[in-house]
């Protein structure tokens, strides 16, 4: 294994992987990977990349099980990119699709791709949180006319982090109040406007449950206090 990772241009500490279907030889999509990422790949024998986002090595299908099962890895002429011939178990793409490829662009327009097959419940296959990150990053590029969330895009972290105050004020009235239904509906409302600001600034939430599994074993205490040394 060491004389194949070491003869792979790693000049850019990253490289390009493409990841196709065996049978179909449909391309399901493009991600990247390091040489630990690459390394655990080739050992387990599952797809493992680099996530630019979320800042460390993921599995595919660590939270949706929709895993990719290697079958060949091929390694370009200019040795700084990737082929990897996989078996898909469920879809390739967080949206629900087949592949991450699945928007057509022709004759000046784009049109979206008609899903094959069963649409996935994809809040509760991938999680509602990372859905709804990844959906709000979409909204970057709509018709603020027609979309709330591109409007505040649009006009920028003042206006988000406004939001974000009224939201956690009216939670902490909710919580007052002592209304469950209330307490949940503002929750929603100040996880929502979060998460956008998230997106503004392109953290993805799995960064920051990182930072949340960090401090299991340390005391509120003491991280509040090293905090405030800072």
């Amino acid at each position: 294994m060491a004389s194949l990772l070491e003869s792979i241009d790693w000049s850019k500490g990253l490289v390009p992987l493409i990841v196709q279907d065996e049978k179909s030889n449909e391309v399901l999509m493009l991600g990247f990977t390091n040489k630990e990422a690459l390394a655990l790949s080739i050992q387990s024998g599952f797809v493992h990349y680099y996530s630019r986002s979320k800042q460390r090595i993921w599995k595919k299908g660590e939270q949706s099980g929709h895993t990719q099962e290697i079958k060949e890895i091929l390694l370009d002429c200019d040795k700084d990119t990737l082929l990897i011939r996989v078996k898909q178990k469920g879809v390739a793409c967080h949206s629900g699709n087949p592949t991450c490829f699945f928007q057509s662009f022709g004759k000046g327009k784009a049109s979206g791709v008609e899903l094959k097959g069963e649409v996935k419940d994809m809040g509760v296959v991938y999680g509602v949180v990372d859905t709804l990150y990844h959906t709000l990053q979409e909204r970057k590029s709509a018709d603020s006319a027609s979309s709330y969330t591109a409007t505040l895009f649009k006009k920028g972290e003042n206006t988000i982090g406004k939001k974000i105050v009224e939201e956690a004020a009216e939670l902490t009235f909710a919580l007052k109040d002592g209304k469950e239904e209330e307490i949940i509906y503002e929750a929603a409302d100040l996880l929502y406007h979060a998460l956008v600001g998230l997106a503004y600034k392109n953290i993805s939430p799995d960064r920051i449950r990182q930072e949340l599994f960090r401090r299991f074993n340390v005391s509120g205490i003491v991280e509040k206090n090293s905090r405030a040394k800072d």
